[in-house]
């Protein structure tokens, strides 16, 4: 593929991601003509039924930039087709080696700013979930450059959401992530940029903006770690009012 053509680039990304194919990595291609594509696999596809319904933020957790080569947070589109309510068993089978990331989702209520303060961000957040974000690499061996992975849906397969609960429920914790055979990984919130609302905020200078109604989430907590099917997940949170999660996958 060659990064110089973004409407050609976008669509061969999309089918490739369509089709569970795996790709190489894209020579030339900067990050700027990465989101250039982002935006046009928005439109392609918009423009067969699906809807943006938010975005969400990948690298945020400083501890995994050596295990990838990333070492800046980018940002990529979720959508209604790709957000789901956590129910048992969520089918991997469309996921090209997918790996499992427990992560913190805000609800906008309306759009906010970047010169606002911690409080009033906090005041334009409508809920906070907990969640679990199933990425997946187009790129065999989770091998890749950052442009990469702002290319192919900033590696988002899926985002399965918790309760939605009361903002003011928000507080620094610490999580442990569990699979089948025990415990794998722990995390605190003080991973992603110092906190989910500094994650937040990291994104504000995004074009295009923020609008309310729109849901973000804010990065793994602990490392991504691969999944499969038959396996069970599970989250042990301390020191917040949010409960852990638990998924079943097929």
């Amino acid at each position: 593929m060659q990064a110089t053509d973004t409407k050609a680039l976008a669509r061969q990304l999309l089918e490739a991601f369509d089709a569970r194919r795996p790709l190489a990595s894209i020579p030339g291609l900067d990050l700027d003509t990465a989101y250039a594509v982002t935006a046009e696999i928005r439109a392609l596809r918009e423009a067969r039924g699906e809807r943006v319904v938010g975005r969400k933020i990948g690298f945020t957790n400083e501890t995994i930039w050596d295990e990838y080569g990333v070492y800046a947070p980018i940002w990529g589109y979720m959508y209604d087709t790709s957000v789901h309510e956590i129910a048992a068993p969520f089918d991997l089978s469309p996921f090209l080696e997918p790996r499992i990331e427990p992560e913190i989702c805000f609800g906008l209520a309306r759009a906010p700013r970047p010169d606002m303060d911690d409080a009033e961000l906090l005041s334009c957040i409508d809920w906070v979930a907990h969640g679990f974000e199933i990425v997946q690499s187009l790129f065999a061996d989770w091998k890749f450059t950052a442009p990469d992975t702002v290319a192919a849906f900033g590696l988002h397969g899926a985002f399965l959401i918790g309760p939605r609960q009361p903002a003011a429920r928000l507080s620094d914790f610490e999580i442990t992530l569990e699979g089948s055979n025990g415990v794998v990984e722990h995390g605190t919130t003080r991973n992603v940029l110092g906190s989910p609302l500094a994650a937040l905020r990291h994104l504000l200078a995004v074009d295009p903006p923020l609008v309310a109604g729109e849901m973000v989430t804010t990065g793994t907590l602990t490392r991504a770690v691969p999944i499969a099917r038959g396996e069970t997940w599970r989250t042990i949170i301390k020191g917040s009012a949010i409960e852990g999660i638990e998924a079943t996958f097929a």
